[in-house]
């Protein structure tokens, strides 16, 4: 999540991609129910299990993030 503008990517199950959708991700973090489900981490710390949970699709690399946050921010949200 790049949180100065708002925008965020999570992996999508459904559809076993990377996925744009601040909105979502947003209604998790803001949830007092979420608050001991998530934690602040390094981009290392999420590539060592993001290949575990993706069933191993891996971790965009910066400039395809920046990718997909131009992408879904031109699209109706």
């Amino acid at each position: 999540m790049d949180a100065g503008p708002g925008q965020a990517v999570l992996w999508d199950h459904r559809a076993r991609s990377w996925a744009y959708d601040p909105d979502l991700v947003v209604r998790f973090l803001d949830d007092y129910r979420n608050v001991d489900r998530y934690k602040n981490v390094s981009r290392a710390a999420v590539e060592a299990v993001v290949e575990a949970v993706t069933g191993g699709e891996k971790l965009p690399d910066e400039s395809s993030i920046r990718a997909i946050f131009r992408e879904g921010s031109n699209t109706d949200r």
